[in-house]
């Protein structure tokens, strides 16, 4: 049986939602929480500390184990026979779950906005790519079981990555994703990112190259280890360690916010995986070898063509997204038809 004294030991490995999933296990099995409490999302991750995504996860996967059941009203019963009691809705306590103050680092400290940014940065970039969508504030917050403050706070961070916007009427709103607008992201990096490379490329320290060349070796040598997370670690790599040192600060904040290829190939990958013979690998590899080498106008002008070329690849691969159906989106995004 998982315990929590388990998931503690194991905490800087296991992902989240099997820590959550653990704890959840030994507090139902030990009887701490009964069988007729309902498990709801939200409370559940305001105790932990976290969003409700490895909530989410945890509770479906002990759903799937035979240990919580559904029932006809929200959440779940903590028994796999949902007709054999009366469901409550007792407010859970970090001792039922087994949290000690001092105990557990399946708690998120960081503040509430940097819990979630990232799960609500993956749900806008998935639907940029399915049409005009508005994000409802309050739907948001409850969501997510946070303020209007928090939920305020991570969109205006989103709208600073240029990823969503405000109309006129203080609605926030995302999409659609175009090839106009993927197409004038890559003309300023192609415009800035290679003079942003010749000025911090002397800068790397060359056991950091080494390394980077090292991964890019290993998924050309290995093509069964390519997937959207290696991938999206070699870029970056290139885009972001690789010219981390350019000291141009709008020049650089205009390469950070010229990010929508980014999020077309990522949801490429993540939907048809990497085709083996991906030309983005070489390419890499080439602008590394010549920082290696020490040759930083070579390095500049091979991440220039490879961006060129890496520019005609994501048109391509956006035309391909837009046949596919839409993904299961959460209710806080909502089409405008």
């Amino acid at each position: 049986m998982s315990t929590p004294a388990r998931s503690r030991q194991e905490g800087s490995r296991a992902p989240r939602y099997a820590l959550i999933q653990d704890s959840l296990r030994e507090a139902i099995e030990s009887g701490r929480v009964p069988p007729n409490q309902v498990l709801l999302e939200g409370p559940i991750a305001r105790l932990f500390g976290t969003s409700r995504g490895p909530v989410r996860k945890a509770l479906e996967l002990l759903h799937q184990q035979g240990l919580i059941s559904r029932f006809e009203g929200r959440g779940f019963l903590a028994t796999p026979d949902p007709g054999a009691v009366e469901p409550a809705r007792e407010a859970l306590t970090p001792e039922r779950l087994g949290l000690g103050i001092d105990e557990s680092p399946v708690v998120d400290t960081r503040p509430a906005a940097e819990r979630i940014h990232a799960e609500v940065e993956e749900a806008v970039a998935t639907c940029l790519a399915f049409g005009h969508f508005r994000i409802v504030e309050t739907s948001l917050s409850d969501y997510y079981g946070v303020s209007r403050t928090v939920a305020r706070e991570v969109l205006g961070r989103l709208r600073s990555q240029r990823l969503i916007e405000k109309d006129r009427h203080s609605h926030w709103l995302a999409g659609p994703l175009t090839a106009q607008a993927v197409a004038e992201d890559y003309e300023i990096r192609v415009l800035l990112e290679p003079a942003a490379l010749k000025a911090s490329g002397p800068l790397i320290e060359r056991e950091e190259l080494e390394l980077m060349r090292d991964r890019v070796q290993r998924l050309i040598d290995h093509p069964e280890q390519q997937s959207a997370a290696t991938i999206a670690r070699l870029e970056r790599d290139l885009h972001q360690g690789c010219l981390r040192h350019y000291r141009n600060r709008k020049a650089g904040e205009m390469i950070a916010q010229s990010q929508l290829p980014v999020i077309v190939n990522r949801m490429f990958f993540q939907t048809l995986g990497v085709p083996r013979d991906e030309p983005l690998l070489m390419e890499h590899k080439l602008v590394i070898d010549h920082l290696l080498f020490g040759a930083f106008d070579a390095a500049a002008s091979s991440l220039q063509s490879h961006l060129q070329a890496a520019a005609e690849r994501t048109r391509r691969r956006l035309k391909v997204l837009s046949v596919f159906p839409e993904p299961d989106l959460p209710p806080y995004l909502q089409r405008i038809v």
